[in-house]
């Protein structure tokens, strides 16, 4: 089973409907000691970072994230979920994150326009269990206006974004919504689903 973390954030469904169209029994849960369960965990996101990461924090969901990364738990973060896993965020002042990606979250400097939306050539910068199946310079879709900074742990990249994707042993995420990116972005959360075997 693949706990999808539900913490009143958008675009969750979207999530839990990629993964059961790739094979996933995929539960949406509030419930801290649910996640112990799963097989792997998805931290999915849109919105603003410290809302989000309070919201995280009030049933002890993002503290179970962590403990349970920090097992070897596979988890997964999309988009703002992505960024909540990094050590900070900038974003409406300084807000310290989860802290299991090294790295912080800035603002995108580097558009002419904010946020940042479409479809972008995401490049592969390391190897990764994620990139499997999935031709180098493939398209993803992003809506963004910040991003992670960090270049250590960083497995892929976009023109707005330098670390697009990241992994960290167990832990890994995009700054891209796979469940919005077809047949490419399918394979993404079939290749997690495949790392929770």
């Amino acid at each position: 089973m693949i706990a999808i973390v539900d913490y009143g954030v958008g675009n969750i469904r979207s999530v839990e409907r990629a993964l059961v169209h790739v094979g996933a029994e995929a539960r949406l849960t509030a419930d801290a000691a649910e996640l112990k369960h799963a097989d792997g965990i998805v931290l999915p996101g849109v919105g603003a970072f410290a809302p989000a990461l309070a919201k995280l924090s009030e049933h002890g969901l993002g503290r179970a994230v962590v403990d349970l990364a920090r097992r070897g738990k596979p988890v997964l973060g999309v988009c703002l979920g992505y960024q909540l896993m990094f050590e900070s965020s900038s974003e409406r002042g300084l807000h310290e994150g989860l802290g299991l990606l090294p790295g912080r979250v800035v603002e995108v400097s580097n558009s002419e326009r904010l946020p940042v939306i479409g479809w972008c050539r995401t490049t592969q910068t390391a190897p990764s269990p994620l990139w499997e199946g999935i031709a180098d310079h493939s398209y993803f879709y992003f809506v963004h206006s910040f991003t992670p900074d960090a270049a250590s742990g960083a497995i892929g990249c976009s023109d707005h974004s330098p670390a697009a994707a990241a992994a960290k042993e167990n832990v890994m995420g995009t700054q891209f919504h796979p469940e919005k990116s077809g047949a490419d972005g399918l394979r993404i959360y079939a290749n997690f689903l495949a790392l929770c075997g």
